[in-house]
């Protein structure tokens, strides 16, 4: 079961908005897809993001995925250790594989509720 504390989109992004600072990620079921990761690509912090355009890149043995901002706004931080600890996207998706936290100035029309997400990506299979 996902966390329902946290919108998501239909390319698998995922953000958890507290005040006006979200933390972006992207989910489990994305991880499972992409497989065996080898490279993960992300702005700096002060880098400004907008809503449904792709942010950085994640790679596997198989494809190089874009990553969607679900929101935009400054980068106040990035999760600067998760390039070299790329197996935290499989064991902790929702928590210590997070990827930026941006300070919000707009959303995403796309983001969906968790039990929203966990339909789409039934219906993906």
């Amino acid at each position: 079961m996902r966390p329902n504390d946290r919108s998501y989109l239909k390319s698998h992004e995922w953000c958890k908005i507290d005040g006006d600072v979200a933390t972006i990620g992207i989910s489990d079921y994305a991880v499972s897809h992409l497989s065996d990761l080898v490279f993960l690509d992300l702005p700096n912090k002060g880098t400004n993001v907008t809503a449904g355009e792709s942010f950085g890149e994640i790679e596997s043995v198989k494809a190089v995925s874009d990553i969607y901002s679900p929101v935009s706004g400054d980068v106040l931080e990035v999760n600067k250790d998760l390039p070299d600890n790329l197996e935290w996207l499989s064991e902790d998706p929702f928590g210590k594989a997070w990827m930026l936290k941006v300070r919000v100035s707009g959303k995403s029309a796309d983001l969906m509720s968790g039990t929203a997400y966990d339909a789409h990506c039934a219906a993906e299979g």
